[in-house]
């Protein structure tokens, strides 16, 4: 369980890095004057690039703090946290 949460965590830092580096792109682009079109795709892939991140942000909340809230006896109340979580994630 623990490898697992710290792969996740990599895995999410590795692909924040990479966001980051897309956004920066889209300001030199967006500097240099480029194609709007071109812009357009870049937001694209980083939208799609967070989404995934989000992805993974929620699988390793219900996989690890939903088991952990019926160890204390708070099921009820992180069920209802994650439900409100995707509600705000997919909106």
């Amino acid at each position: 369980m623990i490898e697992q949460k710290e792969e996740r965590k990599l895995q999410i830092l590795s692909r924040l890095k990479k966001v980051e580096g897309q956004v920066k792109g889209i300001q030199k682009m967006v500097d240099e004057g480029k194609c709007c079109g071109d812009i357009m795709v870049q937001i694209s892939a980083v939208r799609s690039a967070i989404n995934k991140i989000g992805g993974l942000m929620l699988d390793g909340y219900i996989k690890e703090c939903i088991p952990a809230s019926y160890k204390n006896d708070q099921s009820e109340k992180n069920l209802d946290e994650l439900i409100d979580t995707i509600v705000k994630y997919v909106k």
